[in-house]
């Protein structure tokens, strides 16, 4: 069985969060295909949840640790029905060491100094952009003058309006 530190427990049981378990252990215990699947899941994920039908808390503690020992992984959390395990998985260590040391040449390189004209444009900004504020145009009105309606007329000279609109 791995040991984790609080920090490394903190932050598996965080990964673990939006998972949904990918076994269940139902009323025939832990037999040796469930064992298996439990080892399938740990080296294609490195960290699974598994859901254990079981209502018994301490049957469940027996089983974490049961699964821990035989298949040499880690105990991340033990939450109601749901136990947390994860194991690193080798391959995906090399995958990433790889990665680094192919990438790391490149960025070692120092980059020569270009003068100010050799230096490449920036390019055109795709779809649209925000088009330039015009300097001729008035300032639009604030929102307490568009708020506030104007005066109502005098109902005479509306009738005079209404009269002059006839002629």
């Amino acid at each position: 069985m791995l040991d984790l530190l609080p920090a490394q427990r903190r932050q598996l049981r965080a990964r673990a969060h939006p998972l949904h378990p990918v076994v269940a252990i139902g009323q025939h215990g832990l037999t040796a295909s469930v064992l298996h699947e439990i080892d399938v899941a740990l080296l294609a994920h490195e960290l699974i949840k598994v859901r254990v039908l079981s209502d018994d808390r301490a049957e469940r503690e027996a089983l974490l640790m049961r699964i821990c020992d035989e298949l040499r992984c880690a105990p991340v959390q033990h939450i109601g029905k749901l136990l947390v395990l994860w194991r690193p998985n080798p391959e995906k260590a090399e995958r990433a060491a790889k990665k680094k040391t192919a990438t790391a040449p490149a960025r070692e390189r120092k980059a020569t100094p270009v003068s100010r004209s050799d230096a490449p444009k920036p390019a055109p900004a795709r779809g649209r952009s925000k088009p330039a504020p015009r300097r001729d145009r008035a300032k639009p009105p604030s929102a307490r003058e568009r708020a506030e309606p104007a005066p109502p007329e005098p109902r005479g000279d509306q009738s005079r309006r209404r009269r002059a609109a006839r002629r």
